[in-house]
């Protein structure tokens, strides 16, 4: 047996007397830390399991990531994140305090699926085997695979901390085998239709669907968006607050807050209700208070089911936003920046299916490019 993994027979094997082993032994990985001055030691079913803990660990005390386990359950773990995740002290991989609306995903998914499975294990004792049955089983109950990867959110993040602190050298859920997300392909408005659906809504109601669908906001950001933060003169609308149901107005962080150009598309529709605005406040609501969502849905559902158009969502529109930027040749970099996403790949992921892409449509890109620059470089010539 390699050093450092001791074979750990049942009782009443017969290895015990010299014999050949008639059980199945458990293999008990150990090294030392210095720093604790303790052993620490973890079991596996398997030798090789063993093995790859002792190498990964051995390189964790080196670094300083390791240290002897508590006696802390996933249970205890779980409430300890949540309460930092609530108070701030623990916050997102980009440095920011998470949502209140996150905060609630993570504990629903750790109440309903992650705890009544692991709660009253050590989190040192996790192995990836057992999340990969717990992944499996919730693929045999018929979960939808973005739900199973929702669910396993709070672990991942309950872990990452944990290796952070140096508290474990191995985290169980790296290296899963996980169920394709395969994305449905999203509703967005063509500008004709675009244009009909806006039409056909009360007029009270098409700034705000407007809004939505010419500077891609998301309901919540339209749920707080102030006068003060819109100016129509400069065409720009600043982004920096959103709205949870439960906790009301929060601050926008990262790059949730970002400023978004207004079109004159958009402007139009946005000064006529300027001008239909009482006072000051929010932008679309009646003073401190903002517009009811799901009234606001209602009345464009009739509206449009009696004009004969098929509805969109508010979060369709967004999409649609998106569409229209791609179309007008807007570059996924900036789009990115426009719709808040953490990163340009999110943006890639989701909408690079609608970006310029096959052959004719790249070559008539270049030759309009080269077209310019040709007549821009004679221009410069004559001077």
């Amino acid at each position: 047996m390699a050093e450092g993994i001791e074979v750990r027979h049942r009782k009443g094997c017969r290895a015990g007397d010299g014999k050949r082993c008639n059980c199945d032994p458990t293999y008990r990985a150990s090294v030392w830390s210095d720093r604790d001055r303790k052993l620490i030691r973890k079991t596996f079913p398997r030798p090789a399991e063993a093995k790859n803990w002792r190498d990964d660990a051995k390189v964790a005390l080196r670094h300083g990531t390791l240290r002897v386990a508590t006696p802390q359950t996933v249970r205890q773990a779980a409430d300890a994140w949540l309460d930092g995740a609530r108070d701030g002290t623990i916050r997102t991989r980009s440095g920011d305090p998470y949502n209140p609306s996150a905060v609630r995903s993570y504990e629903r998914a750790l109440r309903l699926r992650v705890l009544p499975r692991f709660g009253d294990v050590r989190l040192s004792d996790l192995r990836l085997v057992d999340v990969q049955d717990f992944v499996d089983a919730m693929l045999n109950k018929g979960l939808n695979p973005s739900t199973i990867d929702v669910t396993l959110n709070p672990l991942r993040a309950i872990y990452r901390r944990a290796i952070a602190r140096g508290e474990l050298a191995v985290n169980p859920t790296r290296g899963l085998e996980l169920p394709a997300i395969r994305g449905r392909r999203e509703r967005f408005a063509s500008p004709d239709e675009a244009a009909k659906l806006l039409n056909a809504l009360p007029v009270e109601d098409r700034a705000v669907w407007a809004t939505a669908m010419y500077a891609g906001l998301r309901r919540g950001e339209l749920m707080a968006l102030r006068w003060e933060r819109l100016e129509l003169g400069a065409g720009l609308i600043h982004v920096e607050r959103g709205w949870d149901d439960r906790e009301g107005e929060i601050e926008t962080k990262g790059r949730n807050r970002r400023k978004v150009p207004i079109p004159g598309a958009l402007r139009d529709y946005l000064i006529e209700h300027r001008h239909r605005a009482s006072g000051e406040g929010r932008v679309f609501g009646q003073g401190e208070e903002p517009f009811d969502p799901r009234q606001l849905t209602q009345r464009a559902d009739e509206a449009w089911e009696g004009a004969e158009l098929n509805r969109i969502t508010l979060h369709e529109c967004r999409h649609t936003f998106a569409s229209l930027m791609i179309a007008a040749g807007v570059n996924a970099k900036a789009l990115s920046v426009y719709m808040g996403h953490a990163n340009i790949s999110i943006t890639l992921d989701r909408y690079g299916h609608l970006m310029p892409g096959n052959e004719g449509e790249a070559a008539d890109l270049l030759d309009a490019y080269l077209e310019r620059a040709n007549t821009q470089a004679r221009i410069a010539a004559l001077d």
